[in-house]
């Protein structure tokens, strides 16, 4: 059985400022970037297969220290894992977003599945991650890094437990350079630190 192993991305700027991400937005901060080095140090206990990641810079500034250590890195950029498309909340403020549109925000963390912002529900989020766990699990492969972002991350541990569409807003969102590994059948660890947070 494959094991995928989740790391999200260390703290960016706009992480550090409040800002709403989604496929926009920065990359690490000091903060982030003293993370990823952590990460990198505390994944040389593993051995992978095969190293998948995000486009977006956050992941990549995250990844590159890890792949520092490596004698032949190959990293395959697959944008199914970007993190969920906020739409024209990219950028804003986290307040100013719950000042401007309250009834979309309560709707939100109600559980209701919306579109912020006019991007994706976590629906299609979820859609587009479990094709990209799929096409993994067609690899000849046994262990895989996937670098990627807290909203993937919890769908796909979501759908690893079997838990239905929506259900994935039960998790909390997994901590900046966390590692969450889990099997296509199920979940072997959730939201493991990896740096300063341990």
């Amino acid at each position: 059985m494959i094991e995928l192993v989740l790391l999200r991305h260390g703290e960016s700027v706009w992480n550090a400022e409040h800002r709403y991400q989604g496929q926009q937005g920065t990359g690490l901060s000091a903060r982030g970037r003293q993370q990823a080095k952590q990460a990198a140090e505390y994944l040389q206990s593993f051995e992978f297969d095969a190293i998948v990641a995000s486009d977006l810079q956050r992941v990549t500034e995250t990844l590159q220290p890890y792949v520092d250590t490596l004698d032949q890195p190959s990293v395959r950029i697959d944008r199914r894992w970007r993190e969920i498309d906020v739409g024209t909340w990219g950028g804003r403020l986290i307040a100013e977003v719950a000042a401007e549109e309250p009834d979309v925000v309560e709707a939100f963390a109600r559980g209701e599945d919306i579109a912020r912002g006019g991007g994706e529900t976590f629906r299609q989020l979820r859609a587009r991650v479990w094709e990209a766990m799929q096409a993994i699990a067609h690899a000849d492969v046994r262990r895989v890094l996937v670098v990627t972002h807290g909203g993937p991350i919890r769908v796909a541990a979501a759908a690893a437990l079997g838990l239905p569409v929506g259900a994935e807003m039960v998790l909390d969102p997994p901590g900046n350079c966390s590692l969450t590994r889990l099997r296509l059948d199920g979940l072997t660890a959730y939201n493991v630190p990896t740096g300063m947070d341990r």
